[in-house]
């Protein structure tokens, strides 16, 4: 009776817990409420998953208002201002600051402050290396600590560590800017008591800084600009002419972000920018394939896997090519892509802008398409390592494996793809997702890439995917299976493992296969070796001939290879006239195939022959 009574309280307590979740109550509010521990701890786990996709929507949205905002400031010294007010806003910190690269004296100054009090703190000049932000200035790396004095990573000097001490600062967060490859400054949030910087802050003002970067650069470029114009006497015209096409560039802006903030994709922005100049647009993504088309883009030139490779597209510059226009869309120094255009004629100057705004703003939608991508790969990757490394209980990594969308009751795969050394890992990853079906399992898994894929045949579907990656990089691919359920991947993987490392030493490089596919070489990296098998791939024809005409081939085969290849020495060994043995080889060349004598083939005969005495003779 008193099992039943704690049973009833139990479920009643999961009930309440699952109404907490369902209400969005907080996991403060979850760890409070009586309930079983393992119940407590997966309505936590759920609860923490939650706030934390909660905090990475409202960070993202922030950062498209800030777009949205910025893309209305025409004057660099407001953007500077609003770059900071933002940072500081976004992050909750006590003050945000930025300072911005000086070519002529090699070192960083401050130029924009929001919550700052200390004159001396507001002036201070930060040498390449000194200090947190010279750090960040000299690496072009993010740097923080929620103790600067304490820090020892960093080089302190009496100047900074003046200004530091006189504003209060005790915990400081630094990122740089840098657009096109250029290192234009650094952007910082600080506080003035002890405050850790999460991944996710740090991250957020990363993107901040990204932002900043390309709109405070345009805005220059459009100042300057705009004061060369102010300069010209009698060019009234000219200037009206400019100021059209700002303003028409400024609003092909508005109408991108808008679709943005609308929920519009990189297919919006496509069909936008080709709606706008008249041809047709693309986006060719980081691996090289069509990201997005719009509906004239049938007309694109078959030259177009080219254009990502022109000279001046990683500089951020609009590049024409025989008529056809491309720009590169990058962040943070980092290539997402390219943003193609055609059939638009010769584009002027407020064309050039709108094209290169519209590659401002894909490049902040592909960004954050790309870390939610990164986070779905993160969990594929975990669960690819549960499922190769045994960890927990078989039903669990079945659940697993159900949950990633992989059926292990039907029959499946297990690939090993390794790229060369120097290749990406997140290109490897991206080459090999496109490469296979959707329904497939892809993670990284210590360096390579590992897949689990539908299907019963691991030697063709190795041999496919190798040739699909080989289109756009080498790739040496391994398959094991069929499999099903989940307690033989972790065997299958290393058997993968090891066929691969054995393609690329046999120089088998850029191609797949499965173990049993490489001869004598597969029994030595199987985990099973199928000695039968071999042994039929190798003598099968000339063994069905004996046993049909009742001839004894393949001991006139092993006579020849005993006798070092002599037909008079493999004559006297098997008490025949040496004519006999000449007529028996001919009828083993014919069955075997013509390079049956040379000397890779002939390795695998003899070794096949061995192989036999021993299943006749175990």
């Amino acid at each position: 009776m008193t099992s039943e009574v704690e049973d009833t309280g139990s479920l009643e307590d999961v009930l309440r817990l699952l109404e907490l979740l369902a209400s969005g109550a907080s996991t403060a509010d979850v760890a409070a409420a009586p309930a079983p521990p393992t119940a407590r701890d997966l309505a936590l786990r759920v609860a923490a998953g939650r706030e934390v996709h909660q905090r990475r929507e409202a960070g993202l949205s922030a950062l498209l208002e800030t777009a949205r905002a910025l893309a209305t400031e025409n004057d660099p010294a407001q953007v500077l201002d609003a770059i900071v007010r933002r940072a500081r806003a976004l992050l909750g910190t006590d003050l945000a600051y930025l300072t911005l690269f000086d070519p002529e004296h090699h070192d960083t100054y401050m130029r924009a402050t929001d919550g700052s009090v200390s004159a001396a703190f507001q002036s201070v000049r930060l040498a390449l290396g000194a200090g947190l932000g010279g750090l960040v200035a000299s690496t072009r790396k993010p740097y923080w600590t929620a103790d600067y004095r304490a820090d020892d990573r960093f080089r302190h000097t009496s100047e900074i560590d003046g200004a530091v001490g006189e504003e209060g600062i005790v915990a400081i967060c630094g990122t740089p800017l840098i657009v096109g490859g250029t290192f234009v400054g650094v952007l910082f949030a600080a506080n003035r008591s002890s405050r850790p910087f999460t991944r996710e802050e740090v991250g957020l003002l990363g993107n901040l800084a990204t932002l900043a970067a390309v709109t405070l650069v345009q805005t220059r470029a459009l100042a300057d600009a705009e004061d060369a114009l102010r300069q010209l006497s009698g060019a009234h015209e000219t200037v009206q002419q400019y100021a059209a096409g700002v303003e028409k560039a400024a609003a092909a802006h508005d109408r991108f972000a808008s679709l943005v903030l609308e929920g519009g994709g990189v297919d919006d922005l496509t069909l936008a920018l080709a709606d706008l100049l008249g041809g047709w647009a693309v986006v060719v993504g980081e691996d090289g394939t069509m990201r997005s088309a719009s509906p004239r883009a049938g007309t694109v030139p078959d030259g177009l896997a080219a254009l990502p490779d022109l000279p001046d597209l990683d500089a951020g510059r609009l590049v024409e090519h025989d008529g056809v226009y491309a720009l590169g869309i990058a962040a943070a120094r980092e290539r997402l892509g390219t943003l193609v255009v055609g059939d638009v004629g010769t584009l002027d100057d407020s064309d050039r802008r709108t094209v290169e705004r519209a590659g401002v703003v894909t490049a902040l939608v592909l960004l954050f398409e790309r870390q939610a991508a990164d986070a779905r790969q993160s969990a594929r990757n975990r669960v690819l390592t549960e499922l190769v490394t045994a960890r927990g209980p078989v039903e669990d990594r079945l659940e697993l494996a159900r949950g990633a969308g992989l059926d292990p009751d039907t029959a499946y795969c297990l690939l090993v793809v390794r790229g060369e050394p120097t290749a990406s890992t997140r290109g490897l990853l991206l080459s090999a997702g496109s490469a296979l079906d959707e329904g497939a399992l892809v993670g990284s898994h210590e360096g390579d890439t590992v897949a689990l894929v539908r299907g019963d045949d691991p030697d063709q579907l190795a041999r496919t995917t190798a040739q699909r990656i080989g289109r756009r990089t080498v790739a040496t691919v391994a398959g094991v299976g069929p499999l099903t359920g989940v307690e033989g991947v972790p065997a299958a993987h290393e058997e993968a493992v090891r066929t691969v490392a054995a393609l690329v030493a046999l120089g088998h490089r850029g191609r797949g296969a499965a173990a049993t596919q490489l001869g004598f070489a597969g029994l030595i990296v199987g985990s099973a070796p199928d000695v039968e098998s071999y042994v039929r791939r190798e003598l099968g024809p000339v063994a069905d001939y004996d046993a049909k005409r009742g001839t004894d081939l393949v001991a006139t085969l092993a006579a020849f290879f005993e006798a070092g290849r002599s037909p008079l020495h493999a004559a006297g060994l098997l008490h025949v006239h040496v004519n006999t043995v000449g007529q028996r080889l001919e009828r083993i060349g014919a069955l075997l195939g013509p390079d049956w004598q040379e000397p890779e083939r002939s390795l695998e005969l003899q070794l096949a022959l061995r192989l036999t005495r021993l299943l006749d003779h175990p």
